[in-house]
């Protein structure tokens, strides 16, 4: 199992202070954060992207890339890559270089988004999302496995011997996660390709999900990529701990009374005891997220929001602390107790390459001296010795 943390980015006034962070501010503390998250002992930090006030990651490449230059061990990833408005042409790209520059310890999730005046600013139509996704994630795939791509789709310019620079590290694409809030077309879309679900698991009830956990490793199982139980499931959660629960719900409170999402709404009681955000001590939270267990049987990554609602960074920072310490170690141990011998361990780099290759060196991929510009047909790379090689591992 991985555990990590996962920001929205949102910029939201303190109500405590009445301060609201700055941009600078605010991106600081993200780094913050994230290096915070390695040094408790967890492992991924994944970054949302949004292109809107009030919130600062329009760049997640940019972001993670600095975190990776930061951190020696901690796996960088999104939350999420918008799949729709962003050309898959540049996130073939973007995200094959933070993958280089992570030194593979870099993976995405890829979903639609939230935000519906987005589509309108970068010349995209929110009614045709669902097949905008679909379409432009199989163009993605393809980019990231195939040298040269001839490619003809409705949302973008056709491609003719298109190659994407740079190739995958070492030849083996970035693991993909799907996620999404509500939408089985998106699972159905995860299982198809063999990649990842990624169930937020923030303000839904547990039941759904359940629903949609147990739908995408159905369908994982439908197209062959393995058993129900080998599926790769991630899932999300929120949370706000102290050391007494009744300190939890005092300091969380008017953070959670005024917050944009779930503020003016249900009671803190309610909505704690009603979706998966825990309050609590961390004994609490180690139970709370025990039951997670419970429904959804093994899954693979347990990210969780700490960040939200204007809480300050010295806050922050004291939770993770708290999750390192006294609930992370425990969940670890509990959970690996659990774990059935037949699911599947959450893929790395490392993993993928062994996937792949087994004990066979991984392509390196290098531009073709004696091949021209104007040169159509084949290969424009060769291996590592100097011929187009490995061709049954393309």
């Amino acid at each position: 199992m991985q555990f990590g943390v996962f920001s929205v980015s949102d910029i939201t006034r303190d109500p405590v202070s009445g301060e609201t962070p700055s941009e600078a501010e605010r991106i600081d503390a993200i780094i913050k954060i994230a290096q915070k998250t390695e040094e408790v002992g967890m492992d991924v930090f994944a970054i949302g992207e949004h292109h809107n006030p009030p919130f600062f990651s329009s760049s997640p490449t940019t972001l993670l890339s600095a975190i990776a230059a930061t951190t020696k061990k901690l796996i960088v990833s999104t939350a999420t890559t918008l799949i729709t408005t962003n050309d898959p042409v540049r996130l073939a790209e973007e995200y094959a270089m933070l993958q280089h520059v992570a030194k593979g310890r870099m993976d995405l999730m890829v979903g639609r988004g939230n935000t519906g005046p987005v589509y309108p600013w970068f010349g995209a139509d929110i009614r045709k999302s669902l097949p905008m996704a679909l379409e432009n994630y199989n163009l993605l795939h393809r980019l990231w496995r195939e040298d040269v791509v001839d490619w003809e789709g409705s949302f973008r310019s056709a491609l003719q011997g298109f190659t994407s620079t740079p190739r995958p590290l070492d030849d083996v694409p970035p693991f993909v996660w799907h996620g999404s809030i509500r939408t089985p077309e998106i699972a159905e879309q995860a299982a198809f390709y063999g990649n990842g679900f990624f169930a937020n698991h923030i303000f839904w009830p547990t039941e759904h999900s359940k629903r949609m956990i147990e739908f995408y490793r159905e369908r994982f199982e439908h197209y062959g990529h393995g058993t129900k139980k080998q599926a790769i499931v991630g899932v999300g959660g929120q949370a706000y701990i102290a050391k007494k629960s009744q300190d939890a719900y005092k300091e969380f409170r008017p953070y959670f009374d005024v917050a944009p999402v779930y503020g003016h709404g249900p009671s803190l009681e309610d909505f704690s005891s009603q979706t998966p955000l825990t309050v609590g001590s961390p004994q609490e939270m180690i139970e709370k997220t025990l039951t997670f267990h419970d429904t959804f049987g093994d899954y693979q990554r347990q990210m969780f929001l700490m960040d939200h609602a204007g809480l300050p960074l010295k806050t922050v920072l004291n939770q993770l602390d708290l999750l390192g310490e006294e609930v992370i170690p425990a969940l670890r141990k509990e959970l690996a107790a659990r774990k059935d011998p037949e699911s599947a361990d959450a893929p790395t780099h490392e993993s993928l390459l062994k996937a792949k290759y087994g004990d066979k060196p991984a392509r390196q991929p290098r531009p073709n001296a004696n091949r021209g510009d104007n040169v159509t047909g084949g290969s424009p790379y060769q291996d590592s010795e100097g011929s187009a090689n490995y061709p049954d591992l393309v």
